[in-house]
């Protein structure tokens, strides 16, 4: 569950839009009124007035003229800076601005010195770290790679490790110069100077504005230090303005927003708006530069000096550049940005403020007290990137979206639990004591009275009754709605956070690529730059072979299964015989539970092959960018484990008991195992079983080795310090040396963390007809999935980098296809697993309502007799006939026993040939999966025709504010140029054909 970013900022030319902090004063922040000043025309004359009334008389103008004020509501509270909640006596945050300096005085170097943060002067703060070992053999390497990342500008220096004095750490400082080259090259949007739009030779104010028929009104402010804009909004109807009212005064009476963080205690978490442009070192007068050491926060600063060390060569030769393959030949051991000191404090955050970000996340979005809470995205993104953000954004979603799936699910069950009682079927099977079944497998599995699975046809009711069809089209239904409104969300998050056309202009090449096909070049053609290229034949080569993998991979996993269904053809006539009689008697029940426990170890074993497989195949196609590379990677990850975790599931749905034959005449694999039969009960309740049991201990697994596992590890880590170092030890530690003990995140970024969410999609809507609580155990996995995923990343592992995303990649196209997939598997599992179609058919057909229109319950009478067909036992095969004679049942051999299925009695003209009600129920089949597919799909394709993917009042502020940034970039320009005309002047200096 998430929060919305509130706010609105301007970007660039293009239109993106970020929200950053900016420094101020420590003594702004104590201003308890504001001084405001207020201009209407460029001539009015300023006035010092009360604010309330100014407050108050702009709210009632923006009546008349139906003027939306982004969020002018809080402008009567002092602002805060970046890090105003941060507690005044630690230094392990992002806040160095010089007025925080000019209060603390000479003691801010002295505790720099001793957070761990910083350079041993005190001034210099850590970008990055890097970790290698004395002993390692690599040095000469690590010698060029270092000598060419001074000649870049990087500061280094390096520090042993306190705990190992083989372990040397190199601190990596960016000064500014290196900041603003690289943060030009990279197109990183800062902070962008606003104007005066009234007088353009005069200095420029930071100021809050609105415009207001036809003018702007400006509020300025000592603690405020945004820039923010005011849109218009449609026209607004008074029929509408009574209704809004009435929504307010019913939501007065309820608990004021109980999901959202408090941001007024925490106002941290609210960021303020800025305008934002691509930097420029030549346009540097534009950005608002209060001070170049907090310029570019810590995310930023990493991200630039990551940019460096992946582009550095450390050996002569073409692959022998990057960071990323020092680490995998191991001349360094690790590398990552730092945290901003420890997640926990003495004290309380709501009465003397976060120590650090990282210790306003933990109380705020990693803490099991705020579950209920709304994320808070923006932080999250600040913190560790845009990347990790909108994963966290999308999962918010998805839960929040699970909701009423998992409420309709929850009905459709427990309309199965109240009508119980009342379902004939259930009825008759549980009074058919006088009805004998043929045995299920052959010689060891006895006769059995169709009695004795009364309770396996009254749980069968519970999943599969008359609301299932309802369900199964809504969870169709629901799927398109999510991915059409999480495309709208998207549009807003990107919008927030500066990630509009982010792709087109920042998509780097990998330095792999770059560096294997450095020979051959071509013009890009919008940048019009050389670079490196890759024939299509060489491409198309990569592919063939890379395709080919993927094919062997899944006739790996098909092999896999069919190992699995010899298991169950074998396994049910060794349970038969099972001395014990509680296994005995439950023998297919027990082969199918072992079946899927073995089951899900393969999918775990395979997992781990198909995982080096998918990336052996990822770089031998040597993908162009990282996102080609993620793209191409994820793609093959996911058919793997789909196919991996889908396969039996799909056997038991539209495979057992489809193709046994019929008493006398069984199919048998390999001309020995006779195929499995369903239940006499029905295929339905084996179906719910496989998916219970893996959904349940695939989603434990997951979270133990998500959370569980670093957690024993850094337990571990933390017992040998204390043991070694006393309990006082740890916390002496400089901060380099606590997260180098952390778990580093995983090697392939959050694919672990979508892959997860994506499978669980799967299971939640492919089979969700035969398995209806299954968005409800989804929506229970994922409250605790996000804060346990929180919790992993503030405390268990190395502040990963922050990289930027525009969206979820190919993740989003896979959920797609997942929903389009799930539509025709719902439609033959309720036409083909379930008995739907042939109760429909006996009701309207056969039953005592045949021809009246009417299918209830009562039209059912006789339904279980005419859905089982007469086998004469002794035609019986050698091999299939059972040892028990079915003497114990009558007292006397039996003659006749029953099995499923649609066949006619041995005495017919043509024995065990299909009857007419077979013909009739198999083309009822064909017709329903025909029309609930297209019905469905046509749905589908209607809401996503009437749902558009940009939100009208986003489209409507970016235009708006497209027009701003050009009125804006001209009067700053203008500005600049009309100062330099009048330094000239005074100057006495001559000049021509200067413009204006």
């Amino acid at each position: 569950m998430e929060a919305s970013s509130s706010g609105s900022t301007i970007s660039s030319v293009t239109g993106g839009k970020t929200k950053t902090h900016q420094p101020e004063g420590r003594e702004d922040l104590q201003v308890n009124q504001l001084e405001t000043q207020i201009w209407i025309k460029p001539d009015m004359q300023k006035t010092d007035v009360d604010f309330s009334e100014i407050l108050n008389a702009i709210q009632e103008i923006a009546k008349d003229v139906n003027i939306f004020f982004d969020e002018l509501e809080g402008v009567n509270s002092p602002s805060k800076d970046d890090d105003s909640l941060l507690h005044h006596g630690n230094l392990t945050s992002t806040s160095d601005d010089a007025s925080r300096l000019e209060v603390v005085g000479e003691e801010v170097p002295d505790k720099n010195k001793t957070s761990g943060l910083y350079f041993r002067d005190g001034k210099c703060r850590i970008d990055y770290i890097l970790v290698y070992r004395k002993s390692n053999p690599q040095t000469e390497k690590r010698e060029v790679f270092e000598r060419n990342i001074r000649a870049e500008g990087l500061q280094m220096e390096k520090e042993s490790s306190l705990t190992n004095s083989d372990i040397i750490f190199v601190k990596l400082h960016a000064p500014w110069e290196v900041l603003g080259k690289y943060a030009e090259l990279m197109n990183v949007r800062m902070p962008f100077r606003p104007f005066n739009p009234f007088n353009a030779g005069a200095p420029c104010i930071l100021v809050r504005c609105c415009f207001l028929n036809g003018h702007f009104i400006e509020i300025n402010g000592r603690s405020r230090r945004s820039r923010r804009k005011i849109y218009y909004l449609h026209r607004r109807y008074k029929f509408m303005n009574r209704i809004e009212k009435q929504i307010s005064r019913f939501r007065g009476w309820l608990p004021r927003k109980p999901m959202k963080l408090d941001k007024e205690t925490l106002p941290d978490l609210e960021e303020n708006d800025c305008y934002t442009a691509p930097f420029s070192q030549q346009r540097i007068h534009h950005f608002i530069i209060h001070n170049k050491d907090t310029f570019f926060n810590n995310a930023t600063r990493s991200r630039i000096v990551h940019h460096i060390l992946q582009r550095v060569k450390y050996e002569e030769g073409k692959n022998k550049i990057g960071l990323n393959r020092l680490l995998s030949n191991g001349s360094y051991e690790a590398a990552f940005p730092l945290h901003e000191g420890s997640y926990r404090s003495k004290n309380s955050i709501k009465t003397h403020g976060a120590e650090n970000h990282r210790h306003l996340l933990y109380e705020c979005w990693a803490s099991w007290g705020v579950w209920y809470k709304y994320q808070p995205l923006d932080l999250v993104r600040r913190y560790f990137g845009e990347k990790i953000g909108l994963y966290f954004a999308w999962l918010g979603w998805y839960t929040g979206m699970l909701f009423p799936a998992a409420f309709i699910g929850l009905f459709v069950f427990l309309y199965g639990v109240t009508t119980l009682n009342h379902c004939q079927v259930s009825k008759e099977v549980c009074q058919a004591t006088d009805i004998i079944m043929c045995p299920i497998c052959d010689k060891y599995c006895p006769f059995m009275r169709l009695s004795d699975s009364c309770i396996y046809a009254k749980v069968t009711h519970l999943f599969d009754n008359g609301a299932t069809v309802f369900f199964a089209v809504f969870m169709a239904v629901w799927a398109t709605v999510f991915l059409e409104f999480w495309k709208r969300r998207r549009a807003v998050i990107a919008y927030d956070w500066d990630l509009i056309d982010w792709e087109e202009e920042e998509e780097e090449i990998r330095p792999q690529f770059e560096a294997k096909y450095s020979k051959k070049e071509r013009m890009n053609p919008i940048s019009g730059k050389p670079e490196p290229y890759q024939a299509f034949a060489d491409k198309c080569s990569r592919l063939i072979v890379s395709a080919s993998g993927i094919f062997f991979m899944i006739c790996v996993v098909i092999a896999a299964v069919f190992g699995i269904v010899i298991y169950r053809v074998v396994t049910v006539s060794t349970f038969a015989a099972f001395k014990w009689a509680l296994i005995r008697n439950n023998s297919q029940v027990a082969t199918t539970g072992t079946a899927v426990c073995i089951n899900f170890c393969i999918i775990m074993l395979l997992n781990v092959l198909y995982e080096k497989v998918a990336l052996f195949l990822t770089n031998l196609e040597q993908p162009r960018t990282e996102s080609e590379w993620e793209n191409s990677f994820t793609l093959k990850m996911f058919l793997f484990q789909f196919v991996n975790l889908n396969s039996s599931t799909f056997y038991i749905a539209f495979f057992l008991g489809r193709f046994t034959g019929h008493p006398g005449a069984y199919l048998r694999l390999i001309n020995r195992w006779r195929l499995e039969e369903c239940h006499p009960s029905g295929c339905l309740i084996d179906l719910c079983m496989q998916m219970g049991i893996i959904m349940v201990l695939k989603q434990t697994w997951n979270n133990f080795m998500e959370l569980g596992y670093p957690l024993i590890q850094n337990w571990w880590t933390r017992r040998k310090l204390r043991q070694e170092y006393g309990t006082q030890g740890k916390t002496s530690f400089p901060q380099w040396e606590k997260d180098y003990n952390l778990q580093p995140m995983n090697a392939y970024g959050l694919f672990d963390e979508y892959l997860e969410m994506i499978l669980q999609f799967g299971f939640t809507t492919i089979f969700v007809a035969a398995f209806p609580l299954a968005p409800l155990l989804a929506l229970l996995n994922n409250i605790i999935e996000i804060r346990l995923d929180a919790y992993k990343f503030v405390t268990q592992w190395r502040r990963p980098l922050a990289s930027r995303a525009k969206d979820i990649g190919i993740w989003y196209g896979i959920l797609e296809g997942i929903g389009i997939l799930s539509v025709i598997t719902n439609a033959f599992v309720i036409a083909v697993t379930s008995d739907f179609i042939p109760r429909l058919v006996y009701a309207y057909k056969y039953g005592p309502c045949a021809g009246q229109g009417e299918a209830g319950q009562k039209c059912m009478v006789g339904y279980v007799n005419a859905s089982l067909s007469v086998f004469l036992v002794s035609d019986f095969e050698n091999r299939s006939e059972p040892t028990s004679n079915g003497s114990e049942f009558s007292g006397s051999p039996l003659k006749y026993c029953r099995y499923r299925d649609y066949r006619d009695p041995p005495h017919s003209p043509v024995p065990y040939g299909y009857t007419l009600q077979f013909w009739h129920v198999l083309a009822a089949r064909l017709a329903f999966i025909i029309v609930f597919e297209h019905l469905v799909f046509c749905i589908k394709h209607l809401i996503s025709y009437l749902i558009p993917d940009l939100p009208k009042d986003l489209r409507d502020r970016m235009r708006r504010e497209k027009y701003l940034i050009q009125e804006m970039m001209y009067e700053a320009e203008l500005e600049r140029l009309q100062k330099e005309r009048k330094e000239r002047k005074k100057n006495g200096k001559s000049y021509h054909n200067e413009w204006p």
